[in-house]
């Protein structure tokens, strides 16, 4: 009976392919992502898993190796949350998803995107920690988290990111102090307003997370 239904799967596949997702790894993650999306406007209709790759698919843009290099859906009314799907995006540059309805914690995996230049979250209902691993991220120019619901301290990893040149987290529920080491000397105050702040580190005399 077990040689019957393996025949029987290959011949399903082999003459009905659309069955199957695609074999594309960043194709399934963007899928992945979809699948955990509310869209009511039908923003997402175009993302058709059964493609070779996602580079013909709406607010996708590939580079000329068909890799995934900038994700937008910035002010798309699209709502739900993030998954670890979205780390398989090795050469990924842009995530921009700003001004939408996304909830639940920023994903831990963000931190494996190498690639990254622009993070673009803001205006959103996200929650819980910035992840440590955002530290790895040392392509990362701009890093736009304001008006969200973060809680805890901002993670010392990030004074590591020497290409950072915006770093907006406010409008947040952060606290502790603020960093002042790296390139975060150079941010502006309003870049950190409307959090629980404690003011600027003081190395050596309190905790960086004092207070939280």
């Amino acid at each position: 009976m077990e040689p019957f239904i393996s025949l029987s799967f290959i011949f399903l596949f082999l003459h009905y392919p659309t069955l199957s997702l695609s074999t594309n790894s960043e194709g399934n993650a963007l899928h992945a992502l979809r699948s955990r999306l509310s869209d009511p406007n039908n923003v997402l209709q175009s993302w058709d898993p059964t493609l070779v790759n996602p580079c013909t698919w709406f607010h996708v843009t590939c580079d000329s190796n068909n890799h995934v290099i900038r994700l937008d859906l910035g002010n798309s009314n699209v709502s739900g949350t993030l998954g670890p799907e979205l780390g398989q995006l090795q050469h990924l540059q842009y995530l921009v998803l700003y001004r939408n309805d996304f909830t639940g914690k920023i994903p831990e995996e963000l931190g494996n995107l190498k690639s990254l230049i622009s993070m673009d979250l803001y205006d959103n209902r996200f929650e819980g920690k910035i992840p440590k691993s955002f530290g790895k991220l040392k392509s990362l120019k701009f890093m736009r988290l304001n008006n969200n619901n973060l809680t805890g301290s901002i993670p010392r990893e990030l004074t590591r990111l020497t290409d950072l040149k915006m770093f907006d987290v406010s409008n947040n529920d952060l606290c502790g102090t603020i960093p002042i080491e790296g390139n975060f000397e150079s941010f502006p105050m309003e870049s950190f307003e409307n959090n629980r702040f404690n003011g600027p580190e003081l190395k050596g005399l309190v905790p960086y997370d004092f207070g939280c």
